[in-house]
């Protein structure tokens, strides 16, 4: 299996930002976009986002799963109550803000089904 390098160009749509694939812009993307309508894309986004979102919220969730509480909250029940709820917001401002790179490939990975789709 061979694998597409990817170097440090972007194209940008919207929020989300896709990388060149050796070198040269992503043309299939570029022509799937005026294949989808504003709203589609705008809902893939959205649901790009929430799934990093979800995907970052697991992970910071095993990362503080073997934390005991001390400090001001100490080892109550309400704590692991707490921590999810923080837990759960910490993923969603760190998916909002670009995240770890998931949502622009879902988004990409939406958008290039519903142009297919569209075809």
């Amino acid at each position: 299996m061979q694998t597409a390098s990817v170097n440090s160009s972007r194209v940008s749509s919207g929020k989300f930002e896709v990388h060149a694939i050796k070198g040269r812009q992503d043309l299939d993307f570029a022509a799937a976009l005026q294949k989808v309508s504003p709203k589609a894309q705008a809902k893939a986004k959205a649901t790009a986002t929430a799934f990093e979102g979800m995907f970052i919220n697991s992970m910071f969730s095993e990362m503080t799963s073997g934390v005991q509480g001390e400090g001001p909250f100490g080892s109550t029940q309400g704590t692991g109550v707490w921590r999810s709820m923080l837990t759960e917001q910490y993923s969603k401002s760190f998916a909002k803000a670009g995240g770890v790179g998931i949502a622009s490939e879902v988004y990409r990975t939406l958008i290039m089904q519903q142009a297919k789709r569209a075809s």
